[in-house]
């Protein structure tokens, strides 16, 4: 049996109010909240360059940028 490759998946963290909400991609995170809640547009949170060692802070919210991590899957 060959292992099929990993691939990277991308997870957006959002803490709000205590609360923590994951993503799939900063887009996402505005088909729930708007930019009036998180205290910062789509386009500008784009521009901030978020990452992983990097996350964005308001007095709103706190969104970071990590990688899912997952088991290879085999093939048979």
């Amino acid at each position: 049996m060959k292992e099929k490759e990993k691939q990277e998946r991308t997870v957006i963290h959002l803490e709000m109010n205590g609360e923590h909400y994951y993503f799939g991609s900063l887009a996402a995170i505005y088909q729930f909240f708007d930019s009036k809640i998180l205290g910062i547009s789509y386009g500008s949170l784009r521009n901030v360059g978020l990452s992983r060692e990097k996350p964005y802070r308001n007095q709103h919210c706190i969104i970071r940028k990590g990688v899912l991590l997952t088991i290879s899957k085999k093939n048979d």
